[in-house]
């Protein structure tokens, strides 16, 4: 399907055409452009005459007012940008003004009156409905723009516009503008609604977390859809350092390893008692307060439970930890002084003399940074049930420099970061966080419905801090997870320099045949029996357009086929505008011709392995 008819067959009905760019009018032009023979302005020229005689066409012939030129593209181009702009502005204040009312109105509402609390519910929900409605307009004209503009680049290749012009778009209010104050409003609309109530907050210094956690990819087009359906049911939860104006706070994760990454490897084949340890800080700017954490993996099948521990330093202090001269006795004393029972002094001098030990025994520097902007659901202090969702998520690399004996523990952030020291994740990660209460943690039918909404990609064990080192680290690792081979990372893969953790995308049918696998688009070992578990398929079975979400809940969802659906449809709210494509779309395998193959053992100074399989997939139970 071409996109003027996908774009004209998803216009939504309350918005009708005339709010939508004209595709079809610009893409008359561009026809019009690439039958002539254009020519493109002379660049070295820097001088004119008034004198000279009108320019002429090929034939000799003085082009007229009405003659179609690159000028008129130019100009449409300009006036339907204006018209987007101006019109999602002009939404965006409705809906602010629709909220001021509900506000309003539930300022003056008792919550016995159960007519009028279904009332203000209805409101909020058109609010939200419109705000979903609202970004696919946005989404589907910026898809439209980035076509015609390529298209034109492609019949008028003089005069390309392309750069320019997306540049232009990411600077505009429509574009780059953030809206989610109304996220935030309509949370706390529906908490009021819910009569939430505040728990008591946990003050202890050393805090300890017994959780069941399932992590999902979501796509960047459904991000408001899984925002929605969570806030319904859960408040947005600020953080003590966020100013509030957003629905996301920025979150920084330096985590730790050696040389021969162990800790990667041990939490790769999830063997009991494998560690993690990192230093965490929220919000911009440089952390005042850091946090010391470490996870330990247990089995289940143990009785026992994986458990995230963490206590709190000043940003001064860290060095100290990093250099096992920490003083914890000093602190210990400070901590009963201010009130603590000894239990809990006692348990925060178990945590901090393992973590500080373990930091200087394994020898353990900055490997790798995750950083992203996390939007986090729960009732204030109660973590029974608590959601995450992390946009905007890139890994950086922590190695290549001087850490001047611990003072330095994460990268300038005023220095350029090369291609191969970052990778930007294509999805938005998911996390639902029950609280562990014996045998009881079953979570609530509306997360369930969530599960079953075919929005969510269920991606077993998945580790930011995993897929960090394994992408930009691959000299140094001996095994990677088997999600790498999933068909929409590969590019981001490639562009982080990572290319040799994937397996070849020019392989003749001749080596396909002598590798003797049952998926070539799949790497060696366990990723070959567990190649089905990837969400968007691999690059011999690319599903990156017409994947359905999945997960392990709904075995009904990942066939395709969508029940007890809670959250507005595609069709409801406009239209899925990566579903549909035409012939000149950017393909996600422009640049694979670069990529160096699977290669085990890597070349790495410590690999004396023969070829290991990604053994953490070998304990998924499909």
């Amino acid at each position: 399907m071409k996109y003027g008819q996908h774009l004209r067959e998803n216009i939504a009905p309350d918005y009708g055409p005339l709010p939508y760019m004209n595709y079809q009018h610009l893409d008359d032009i561009i026809r019009i452009l690439s039958q002539k023979s254009l020519s493109s302005a002379n660049l070295e020229s820097r001088q004119i005459s008034l004198t000279t005689p009108a320019p002429t066409n090929t034939k000799g012939v003085v082009l007229d007012s009405t003659t179609i030129t690159e000028e008129a593209f130019l100009s449409c181009v300009d006036s339907e940008l204006t018209k987007v702009e101006a019109f999602t502005l002009r939404k965006v204040m409705e809906l602010r003004n629709k909220l001021d009312g509900v506000e309003i109105k539930i300022k003056q509402l008792s919550l016995n009156d159960e007519e009028e609390v279904d009332i203000c519910q209805k409101l909020a929900d058109d609010v939200a409905t419109k705000f979903l409605t609202l970004e696919k307009y946005v989404n589907i004209n910026f898809m439209g723009f980035h076509k015609i503009l390529k298209k034109h680049d492609k019949y008028c290749p003089a005069n390309p516009c392309k750069t320019f012009y997306v540049n232009r778009m990411h600077s505009q209010a429509w574009v780059r503008g953030d809206y989610s104050d109304v996220v935030v409003r309509l949370s706390e609309i529906y908490s009021t609604l819910r009569n939430d109530q505040v728990a008591e907050e946990n003050t202890d210094a050393s805090q300890s977390f017994l959780r069941s956690t399932t992590k999902y990819w979501v796509k960047t087009e459904d991000v408001s859809k899984v925002k929605y359906a969570v806030l319904r049911h859960l408040p947005v939860f600020l953080q003590k350092t966020s100013t509030g104006e957003s629905d996301s706070q920025l979150t920084n994760s330096v985590y730790l390893d050696n040389d021969q990454l162990e800790l990667y490897h041990g939490r790769l084949d999830k063997g009991p008692g494998a560690l993690a340890l990192r230093l965490r800080w929220y919000g911009a700017g440089d952390p005042s307060i850091v946090f010391v954490e470490r996870k330990t993996h247990r089995d289940k099948w143990t009785g026992e439970v994986s458990v995230k521990e963490r206590f709190m330093v000043k940003e001064k202090e860290v060095q100290q930890v990093m250099n096992n001269t920490y003083p914890i006795a000093k602190k210990k004393d400070q901590m009963v002084r201010g009130g603590s029972t000894q239990g809990e002094a006692d348990d925060w001098e178990c945590l901090s003399r393992e973590i500080t030990q373990a930091i200087s025994s394994k020898q353990l520097v900055p490997t790798m940074r995750t950083q992203y902007m996390r939007t986090a659901f729960q009732i204030p202090f109660d973590a029974t049930v608590r959601v995450s969702l992390d946009t905007n998520l890139c890994m950086i690399s922590e190695r290549g420099y001087d850490v001047k004996n611990m003072q330095v523990w994460h990268r300038d952030p005023d220095q350029t970061i090369a291609h191969n020291e970052i990778t930007r994740f294509p999805h938005a990660v998911l996390e639902v966080k029950l609280e562990l209460r014996g045998d009881s943690a079953v979570p609530p039918k509306w997360v369930t419905d969530l599960q079953n909404s075919g929005l969510l990609y269920e991606v077993h064990k998945f580790s930011k801090f995993i897929h960090g080192c394994a992408t930009m680290l691959p000299e140094y690792v001996r095994a990677v997870p088997y999600w790498v081979d999933d068909a929409s990372l590969r590019a981001s893969i490639i562009a982080s320099g990572g290319g040799r953790i994937l397996v070849r995308s020019d392989m003749t049918e001749k080596e396909k045949d002598q590798t003797k696998v049952k998926h070539p688009g799949s790497g060696p070992g366990a990723n070959q029996v567990y190649d089905h578990l990837l969400p968007f398929g691999d690059i011999e079975d690319n599903k990156t357009t017409t994947a359905v979400g999945r997960t392990s809940v709904s075995t009904a969802a990942s066939r395709g086929i969508i029940i007890n659906r809670k959250i507005p449809s595609d069709k409801d709210q406009g239209v899925n505008f990566y579903n549909d494509v035409d012939n000149d779309d950017d393909q996600i395998n422009d640049e694979e011709e670069t990529c160096m193959g699977w290669l085990f053992p890597f070349c790495s100074p410590y690999n004396n392995l023969s070829i290991i399989a990604p053994t953490s997939v070998q304990k998924i139970e499909p």
